[in-house]
C-alpha cells in the first residue's frame, strides 16, 4: 500500500462535497472520461486532446501523470490525504474504490473520482512534524507521498491524530497485507511521486509553525501567549512552571489586570487532540477565580465531542488551535518585545499566493 495526496481543488471547493459524498479526486473537468484507457499514452493522447494546441508540453505531461495515479495507481487500500484550504485541517481516509467517471454529476470538476472512506477529517497541520509536512505540501493536486516512510506515518496520524516520526523510521516499514507498491507501479508514478514543496502561504505557515514547535514547547509557550496578550491590552500574571490547576495565566485590562474582562488561560502545547478534562479544568478555574472569559490554548486542537461540547460556552471560552494562535502571532508581531522577535526571527516578503492548477 501506499500513500496519495489528493487536493480539492485550487481553493478548497470541492473539500466539503469530497467529505460529504466519501470520494477524492474531481478537478480536470476537460479531460473527459478515462474508463477506458488504462496507459500512459492513451491518457496522453486523451488529455492532449482537451486542451488548446499552444498548451505548454511540460504542463500536459504533468497532467497526464497526475490522472495516470487517479485512474490506474491509487487502488483499494492505499492511504488518501486531503489538506484542506477551507478548514486549514488535514482529513485522512482509506480508498474503497478506484476510478470513477461521475458522468451524472451536474458539476464538470466533481466527475474523476475515487472512493474514499474518511476516517480522520479533523487532523491539525500541527499533528505533523515538519519533514511529513513539507511532503504533504508538495506542488501538485494528485501525487505519491512516500518520503520519510510517508505512508506508515500518515496512517498513524489517520488512527490516533499524532505523527511518530521518527519512532516508526526506527522500527522500520509498517507492513501490510495486501503488499506494497510493484516496481512497475513505481515507473508509472514516476513522475508524481514526492513533488518538491512550493512556496505557498500554507507552507510559509507551516515552517512558521514547525519553529515555533521546536522552540516554544511547554512553558515556554506560555510565556508567548502572554505577551501576544499584552500587545492587545491585557496585564499578565504567568503562573510558573509545573502544576497550575488550569491556570497558566491570569490576565486583565488596566494597568494591575484587574479591570473586566478579566481572562483565565490554559495553554496546551500537545500535538494531540485535547480531552473533555482540560475544558473541564478551565472551567473550574474561571468559577473559582471569578473571571469573565477563558482562553484554552490546545495546540492540536479539540476532539469532535469537545467541540460540540464547548459551544455552549461560546460566549465565554475562545479556543486557539496552532491556526489561530499564527493568526494572533503574525498580527502581533511587530509589537512583541525584543526578547520573542528574537527567537521568532521573520520578516516581510512578497509571495506569490498560487498553487496546484487543477
Amino acid at each position: 500500500m501506499t500513500a496519495w495526496i489528493v487536493r480539492g481543488g485550487l481553493h478548497g471547493e470541492r473539500e466539503p462535497w469530497a467529505l460529504d459524498h466519501s470520494f477524492a479526486g474531481g478537478g480536470f473537468h476537460e479531460v473527459p472520461d478515462l474508463a477506458a484507457h488504462t496507459n500512459r499514452e492513451a491518457i496522453a493522447s486523451l488529455v492532449g486532446s482537451s486542451f488548446p494546441a499552444d498548451s505548454h508540453p511540460g504542463r500536459l505531461a504533468n497532467y497526464t501523470g497526475q490522472m495516470l495515479a487517479l485512474r490506474t495507481s491509487i487502488v483499494p487500500g492505499d492511504v488518501v490525504v486531503m489538506p484542506m484550504k477551507t478548514r486549514k485541517r488535514i482529513a485522512i481516509g482509506i480508498c474503497v474504490s478506484g476510478y470513477q467517471y461521475r458522468a451524472d454529476e451536474p458539476d464538470p470538476t466533481r466527475r474523476h473520482t475515487i472512493g474514499v472512506n474518511w476516517a480522520n477529517v479533523d487532523v491539525s497541520r500541527g499533528a505533523l512534524k515538519d519533514d511529513l509536512l513539507n511532503t504533504v505540501n508538495g506542488a501538485m493536486t494528485i501525487f505519491r507521498a512516500t518520503k520519510n516512510n510517508a505512508e506508515a506515518r500518515l496512517r498513524a496520524v489517520m488512527e490516533t491524530g499524532v505523527d511518530p516520526g521518527s519512532a516508526v523510521l526506527a522500527a522500520g516499514p509498517i507492513s501490510h497485507p495486501n503488499g506494497s507498491v510493484g516496481a512497475e507501479q513505481a515507473v508509472q508514478v514516476a513522475d508524481v511521486t514526492d513533488p518538491t514543496s512550493a512556496p505557498t502561504l500554507q507552507a510559509i505557515r507551516d515552517r512558521v509553525r514547525t519553529h515555533l514547535i521546536e522552540n516554544f514547547g511547554g512553558h515556554k509557550l506560555t510565556h508567548l501567549i502572554a505577551d501576544i496578550l499584552r500587545t492587545e491590552g491585557y496585564t499578565c500574571d504567568v503562573s510558573p512552571e509545573g502544576p497550575d490547576f488550569g491556570v497558566d495565566i491570569i490576565a486583565g485590562r488596566g494597568p494591575l489586570g484587574l479591570d473586566s474582562p478579566t481572562l483565565i488561560v490554559e495553554v496546551k502545547s500537545e500535538a494531540g487532540q485535547i480531552g473533555a478534562p482540560v475544558v473541564r479544568g478551565l472551567q473550574g478555574a474561571m468559577a473559582s477565580n471569578k473571571a469573565d472569559q477563558g482562553l484554552l490554548v490546545a495546540w492540536g486542537g479539540l476532539n469532535k465531542q469537545v467541540q460540540t461540547a464547548i459551544r455552549t460556552d461560546r460566549l465565554t471560552i475562545r479556543v486557539w488551535d496552532s491556526e489561530e494562535v499564527l493568526d494572533h502571532l503574525f498580527a502581533a508581531y511587530e509589537r512583541l518585545p525584543d526578547a520573542s522577535r528574537s527567537l521568532i526571527p521573520l520578516k516581510k516578503a512578497w509571495v506569490l499566493d498560487e498553487d496546484s492548477d487543477a
